[in-house]
């Protein structure tokens, strides 16, 4: 009789366990919106960089930081030059369109 009622008890506990399990809540769904970054980027060998875009890094605005990489940068009508930048330990990066002018 002990078993009979303890298989019982445990068969109900388990069927209580299971239905819990089932219960669906009301949770507020959340819309996952994925933008893609249209910009293109080139590759562009520093001592390729316009004239314009050197004589800006040479200023007194970027003294001290030293030009490591640069990429041609066309982002829908917005054309510009990224460039990282490295000041001892510390890195960055400056975007300066054609004519020597920074890029917001």
């Amino acid at each position: 009789m002990k078993k009979f009622i303890l298989s019982a008890t445990f068969l109900a506990l388990a069927g209580l366990t299971a239905a819990n399990a089932c219960e669906v809540k009301d949770f507020k769904t959340t819309a996952i919106v994925a933008v893609q970054d249209s910009a293109v980027k080139t590759p562009v060998k520093l001592e390729e960089l316009p004239e314009p875009v050197t004589t800006a890094l040479k200023s007194d605005a970027y003294k001290g930081w030293t030009p490591t990489e640069a990429w041609s940068v066309k982002e829908g009508t917005k054309e510009y030059y990224l460039i990282n930048v490295k000041k001892e330990a510390e890195t960055g990066s400056v975007k300066i369109d054609k004519d020597g002018k920074p890029v917001q």
